[in-house]
């Protein structure tokens, strides 16, 4: 094991993104990447299941991305770049997820930014 990853695991909200992960995680990347294209978005909101069928998603990954698992997503693996395109196709901003992610209300975490008013 790389000695600079060694216990990185055990670091609260650190999730390990290594060769390994990257390669399980693919599919599921390569499937949200190609939200950047409008014929594919379009086809995820008519046709999300067969859509993720035919990118040969796993069931799990598919659990992930029915039930809006953000958090679940990036400890899989997903990269969350390819994520908040995701989130935009589904019609959530970049502040709901992470309001999401961290567990809290998104009124609740916009009382954590410096900002709490700028929406």
């Amino acid at each position: 094991m790389n000695p600079q990853v060694k216990d990185m695991d055990k670091i609260d909200g650190t999730y390990l993104f290594d060769l390994r992960t990257s390669n399980r995680a693919l599919r599921l990347n390569r499937f949200f990447w190609h939200m950047i294209r409008a014929p594919w978005r379009d086809r995820f909101l008519q046709e999300a299941e067969v859509l993720m069928q035919e990118a040969e998603l796993t069931e799990h990954e598919k659990a992930l991305v029915r039930a809006r698992d953000w958090l679940g997503l990036v400890q899989y693996g997903a990269n969350f770049f390819v994520i908040e395109k995701f989130a935009r196709v589904v019609r959530m901003t970049n502040l709901q997820v992470y309001a999401i992610m961290r567990g809290e209300s998104f009124e609740d975490f916009m009382q954590t930014r410096r900002v709490p008013e700028a929406r």
